[in-house]
């Protein structure tokens, strides 16, 4: 037994774009030229959750030089039978399957890992990975709580990691050119900034718990999250319209469009001082999230951030001179000739990335912080947590993003973390 399966009994026991948004070309240079071909110079790396975003990771990372792929982890066995003959297709390599991420965390040739399960899990397979010396990408929304996610930061600090959070429109050229604009003050003061995201897209009609299928180990599927009977509508992608297990679409696609916010706010270190917010819920009570929402959330420097239910995507800044639209795609400009007003080389110019899993790549590399370190993805999920927060006490709460606290409300102050199911703990 080796010393981290100790470890973990003993927890599991007790514890290249144009500024305009054109389609971004990345040659093969850019995926790991010939130089980092070598196997001494590859990455060892491992996919946590096989799914939907891990199966766009795996799409990505199998072409990638920088990395060995070497093993695939999923709780559900028909997944990962998918992921791992999709490597093989893709490599004419085999890759492990495992069922259990403690067997990645002990793995020795297993460098760094990215973790795409459902968002509770998030926290504590990052925190572990940090431990047992791992490097780590993980998913958004980064946390289901804020105080998970301050743990997230304390760990990868702690152990010296590289840790990216799954913030890739960072990675966008035209992204961070709509944020230097904002910044270098082409639309003067801002203040207001508008994010949208998607209403919920859960599908009816309900059915009944049952038995969970023989390919899915439901237990480990559950983890930390309190125990109840399986139900299909609750788990893989579905399960981010369940309180125990994610935020809805607030965390989902706000993450996203708030951290551009975020980043366009100059707020990557910090937050809104307050909150508040209405919901519209599913009037049969299929799914508890909010159906429609929307929160006001208010920053010292006097802007204000309104994240509503809407068909647009991103971060609309209005500023006192014009306004930035910075979309997933594209940006625009009003009035138009802002966007040739291009940042000077005395102005202030933000990290550059064209291409979110390279640049985590030449992190682990150079032991630099990534793009969407840990502590920039915390504080952006953090911004959608308190709208939560604010949407489901149905009133205006305070927050003092110094000391990461709830001020006078000990109610709402008691959603900023939630026990887990034993024996799981963090």
């Amino acid at each position: 037994m080796t010393m981290w399966q100790r470890l973990s009994r003993r927890r599991f026991l007790g514890g290249a774009c144009s500024m305009l948004g054109a389609p971004c070309i990345l040659t093969s240079r850019a995926l790991g030229g010939p130089q980092a071909d070598a196997a001494s110079e590859r990455i060892g790396l491992a996919v946590i959750g096989t799914r939907n975003m891990g199966g766009s990771h795996l799409g990505v990372v199998v072409k990638m030089r920088q990395f060995d792929l070497r093993a695939c982890c999923d709780v559900d066995k028909k997944v990962l039978a998918n992921a791992l003959a999709t490597v093989e297709r893709q490599t004419s390599k085999q890759a492990r399957g495992l069922g259990d991420f403690r067997h990645v965390l002990d793995a020795k040739d297993i460098d760094a890992v990215i973790i795409a399960t459902p968002d509770h899990w998030h926290a504590l397979m990052a925190v572990m990975a940090c431990q047992a010396g791992k490097d780590v990408y993980c998913e958004k929304p980064l946390s289901l709580t804020i105080r998970e996610g301050r743990r997230m930061v304390e760990a990868a600090r702690r152990y010296g990691r590289v840790f990216q959070t799954g913030s890739q429109h960072r990675s966008k050229l035209h992204t961070r050119l709509a944020c230097e604009l904002v910044r270098n003050g082409r639309i003067g003061k801002v203040h207001t900034i508008i994010t949208n995201i998607p209403g919920c897209n859960w599908t009816p009609p309900p059915v009944p718990d049952g038995p969970a299928p023989p390919e899915l180990d439901y237990d480990l599927w559950l983890g930390p999250a309190p125990y109840r009977p399986y139900n299909e509508k609750r788990v893989h992608y579905v399960f981010r319209f369940f309180w125990d297990y994610s935020g809805g679409q607030m965390t989902n696609f706000g993450h996203h469009a708030n951290d551009l916010a975020q980043w366009g706010n100059g707020s990557d270190d910090t937050g809104p001082i307050s909150a508040e917010g209405t919901a519209q819920y599913e009037p049969n009570g299929w799914y508890e999230v909010p159906m429609k929402c929307e929160a006001t959330l208010e920053y010292a420097n006097g802007a204000k951030l309104v994240c509503r239910t809407g068909a647009a995507e991103g971060a609309l800044f209005e500023g006192e001179k014009g306004k930035i639209h910075c979309g997933y795609g594209k940006m625009t400009t009003d009035p138009p000739q802002i966007a040739h007003d291009l940042p000077r080389p005395e102005e202030l110019h933000l990290y550059r990335s064209t291409h979110h899993h390279v640049d985590w790549a030449e992190c682990i590399k150079s032991r630099a912080r990534p793009i969407a370190d840990v502590e920039t993805g915390h504080r952006s999920v953090t911004v959608c947590h308190l709208a939560n927060i604010a949407i489901r006490m149905r009133r205006r709460i305070r927050w003092d993003p110094e000391k990461e606290e709830i001020l006078g409300d000990d109610e709402a102050a008691r959603m900023l973390d939630k026990p887990y199911r034993q024996p799981w703990t963090l």
